[in-house]
């Protein structure tokens, strides 16, 4: 076929061409059901597919008619037995739905599924947009179905696979694994994990509901089987017993960020790799761009064999140690505990440096659920015939250990932490997964979706908010909870009604009054966030006259997200250090000086109106419980400086939290796009998000191209170059037909490119406009083109004077084609040089990186 859907699943699928797809299986007419399981398991001997027992068992169970609830170790086959449920949709011309934790696997089951049953037969769902949604198999997130079930009276979902259903018990998203089973009565269900536990309550409430039999079908049978090991040994020696065992690639399991980072450099000292391996690394990794601060370390690790991979990469970085691992070319993988869901690194040997880990209150020893999730992992099937996982003694035992060979006296145990031991790390690998317990709560969102529902039933039996007490009433909280929980959507909805998202309409012939939510709230208006009321609220305190209206509104905006606390912490290192050197310099006494530095603390614009307005919002709205306001600066901080991603990241020291600082920036962009009223949005506040949006986009796209194919899921379904030609015809589009955006990004570019060259940032400036093969502006012809400008002027103007939209000329002379000329200011305020390019779409395209092509820096 030559859709272009099949072609990208093809390249990431499995089955070769020697190997028929499953589409080939599915009968011309409706069929048997016996026919149908036959026709499943022919096709799976056709791929040279053995099934375990527990696989033969789920699938007759499901064929049955019954739910399942599978639970078998990571690597026996679930996705096998999902797959059945699928193809028994698909023949039957009805419709199964895949769910998942994150937007990764959907993605990844995506494809493959493309190329198992055609692309015409599968679909993808997003909470904004779709791609085939009507199709007979369909990939999504948990949280998507879970918003499909609160919001439609009638969803059209007779199957159902929720995968890794241990995040029922998830403290935060635990809600979107439990409303699906509470309200799809007529749906049959198959839950998957490999760390599920006791499930007996929910199997019990999910039979007593449905009138469906539940069938559990467990083993201990892993494909690959583990041995594991515990070591006294120092860090480097297991290490490097690893490598010289050839039980690599390894991942070394980390609990911070910065532990990972040490460990990475501390192994360079280590000889991991070979000549003939350090080439092929080259050769693999090729021209890709390190072209941020971090660039640098990542890529000299890199060459090391060395991979390192955690949240606070760029996710270019993450990918590209991904893709390598995936080759064969890392010996080890210095990453946090991210491996247990969604990360693509097969890896032979799992080894814990640590058994207990932080969990967001005290650091505790690891769950069961935990250290079965990650090591799990270990072991790659039809690669491995056996994974490994290690498990490191306490430091201060291995000290102990050395100690005593070498007869001198070892270290005491570091007092007040947290120890393990070789009983600990047997009891986790024999006991069961801790029982599942439900995690229910109501938000404003799923009571926005609710009375949208009560709308669609339409049923003039039904009260007010009758679905928002159904659903309470039908959790698997206790009913202690339950009442708790009324009490709260009481709060909740009394605080919609006094910010006018909900309001009361009334009939005028019967007199009949009922809940709907404000039609004038646009379309894309996001109520997701525990604090976007309080946004709503606080935003009409602001004059939309004032000359610093966007900036302020920027500083509501970040007090509603959460704290990057590694962000926050350099900007108080950064303010202590400066103010020791004032105080120094004006002879303050040590004393003094300690107790003003205990006063630092990081930048919070309006606070005082901050703090206020929320004190006044939380006495009126009660149901905020504990959610705290959080002031703070640096989107804000940022556009003031008028610093450039990589000049961030330099003045805080944040190279090794770069991926921290692109995703907080990466949701300030979505919150100004989604979390503000468009009656908020001035041409100030369409600047600032442009700003964001272009630094997103020189930086690294790929978040902002998750977050673009959010709403055009249709870019994911192509294959790379094809993908790159849509993404940029989709940003024309938006350019063209939205001149505030084109102009304030336009804008946006020069400020960026003006900024580099007044800090003589050459290689910044360079990063900053598109570079022609005919007519390149590196680094060296920016200094050259720059020297008479200084010679004349001292220094470039960087004080908010200088990005007046008055400054730029944006001048339209052919279609699609546009001549820009960008003042540059001295210190004095006066313009006599200027910047002067083209922007050209004549394709209808925009290109990835920066529209502006520069031809001069001119008087």
């Amino acid at each position: 076929m030559n859709d272009p859907l099949t072609h990208a699943a093809a390249t990431v699928a499995a089955t070769g061409p020697e190997r028929p797809p499953l589409s080939d299986f599915l009968p011309a007419a409706p069929a048997p059901s016996d026919e149908l399981l036959d026709r499943f398991l022919a096709w799976a001997t056709a791929q040279g597919l053995e099934l375990y027992p527990a696989q033969e068992e789920a699938l007759l169970e499901l064929w049955a008619g019954r739910h399942v609830v599978l639970a078998t170790p990571t690597g026996s086959g679930k996705s096998l037995v999902a797959l059945g449920l699928q193809f028994k949709a698909a023949a039957e011309g009805r419709r199964s739905l895949y769910t998942s934790p994150i937007k990764a696997l959907a993605s990844e089951k995506f494809f493959a599924l493309c190329a198992l049953f055609g692309a015409e037969r599968v679909g993808m769902l997003t909470g904004d947009a779709s791609i085939n949604p009507t199709a007979p198999v369909v990939c999504c997130t948990a949280e998507v179905l879970s918003n499909m079930a609160l919001r439609q009276p009638a969803v059209d979902a007779p199957y159902v696979v929720m995968d890794e259903f241990h995040y029922y018990a998830d403290a935060e998203r635990g809600v979107a694994w439990q409303v699906p089973l509470l309200l799809l009565g007529g749906t049959q269900f198959l839950l998957m994990s490999a760390t599920l536990g006791n499930t007996a309550p929910i199997e019990e409430d999910l039979a007593r509901r449905s009138g469906r039999e539940v069938a559990r079908v467990a083993s201990e049978q892993r494909p690959v089987p583990l041995e594991f090991e515990y070591r006294e040994t120092p860090l480097h020696e297991t290490v490097q017993e690893l490598v010289d065992s050839e039980r690599v690639p390894a991942y070394v399991v980390n609990f911070t960020q910065r532990e990972c980072a040490e460990l990475a450099q501390s192994l360079t000292s280590m000889q991991l790799t070979s000549r003939e391996e350090r080439e092929r690394l080259r050769d693999a990794i090729g021209d890709f761009r390190f072209d941020t601060p971090y660039g640098k370390e990542a890529r000299r690790l890199l060459g090391f064999g060395i991979g390192i991979h955690h949240a606070g990469l760029l996710p270019k970085y993450r990918l590209l140690v991904e893709q390598l691992a995936q080759q064969g070319l890392l010996k080890v993988i210095c990453g946090t505990d991210t491996l247990g869901v969604g990360v693509n690194i097969p890896i032979r040997t799992v080894l814990f440096n640590k058994l207990a880990k932080y969990d967001g209150r005290k650091v505790s020893l690891l769950s069961v659920r935990d250290f079965k999730q990650i090591a799990g992992r270990a072991g790659r099937r039809g690669f491995d015939s056996r994974g490994f996982v290690v498990a490191q003694a306490p430091e201060h035992v291995i000290e102990v250990r050395r100690a005593e060979g070498k007869k001198r006296k070892a270290k005491a145990p570091p007092k007040g932490e947290v120890q393990w031991s070789a009983e600990t790390f047997e009891r986790l690998i024999r006991q069961p997964p801790e029982p599942l317990r439900s995690s229910f709560k109501i938000t404003h969102g799923m009571v926005l979706d609710l009375v949208q529902r009560d709308g669609e039933l339409d049923d003039a039996n039904c009260d007010n908010f009758y679905s928002l007490r159904e659903l309470i009433r039908r959790c698997h909280e206790d009913e202690a909870g339950k009442r708790r929980l009324v009490r709260h959507a009481a709060q909740v909805v009394r605080s919609l009604f006094r910010t006018g998202v909900l309001k009361m309409r009334r009939d005028t012939r019967s007199g009949y009054r009922w809940v709907v939510v404000d039609e004038e709230l646009q379309r894309e208006f996001s109520l997701h966030q525990a604090l976007s009321l309080f946004l709503v609220d606080a935003i009409e305190q602001l004059d939309p006259q004032a000359p610093d209206y966007a900036l302020d509104l920027l500083s509501l905006v970040e007090a509603v997200l959460e704290d990057p606390d590694v962000i926050l912490r350099r900007q108080v290192d950064k303010q202590k250090d400066e103010l020791v050197a004032r105080m120094k310099a004006e002879g303050v006494e040590y004393e003094e000086r300690m107790e003003r530095l205990e006063e630092v603390t990081h930048p919070k614009p309006l606070a005082e109106l901050i703090y206020g307005t929320f004190r006044e919002f939380r006495a009126r709205h009660p149901w905020l419980g504990n959610e705290a306001i959080r002031p703070k600066s640096i989107g804000r901080d940022l556009l003031e400086r008028y610093a450039s991603f990589a000049d961030y990241v330099r003045l805080y020291g944040l190279q090794r939290s770069e991926g921290v600082l692109l995703r907080y920036l990466s949701q300030l962009y979505k919150t100004l796009q989604q979390g503000v009223p468009e009656r908020a949005i001035n041409e100030g506040v369409v600047e600032a998000t442009a700003v964001f949006r272009t630094l997103l986009e020189h930086t690294d796209t790929s978040l902002l191209a998750e977050w673009e194919s959010l709403l055009h899921p249709e870019l994911r379904a192509q294959k790379a170059e094809e993908r790159q030609r849509a993404r940029a015809n989709l940003r024309a589009w938006e350019l063209l037909h939205d001149p505030k955006a084109f102009a304030a990004r336009v804008r946006a570019e020069l400020h960026q490119l003006a900024a580099a060259l007044a800090r003589g940032e050459w290689e910044d400036a360079a990063a900053a406009v598109r570079s022609e093969p005919g007519d390149p502006w590196p680094a060296e012809r920016f200094e050259r083109a720059m020297a008479p400008l200084l010679a004349e002027y001292g220094a470039v103007d960087l004080t908010p004077r200088a990005r007046q939209a008055a400054l730029t000329r944006i001048e339209a002379v052919a279609p699609r084609r546009w001549e820009v000329t960008h003042n540059l200011l001295d210190p004095e305020g006066e313009g006599s040089w200027h910047l002067r390019g083209t922007i050209d779409l004549g394709q209808g395209q925009v290109p990835e990186g920066p529209l502006l092509r520069l031809e001069g820096i001119e008087p």
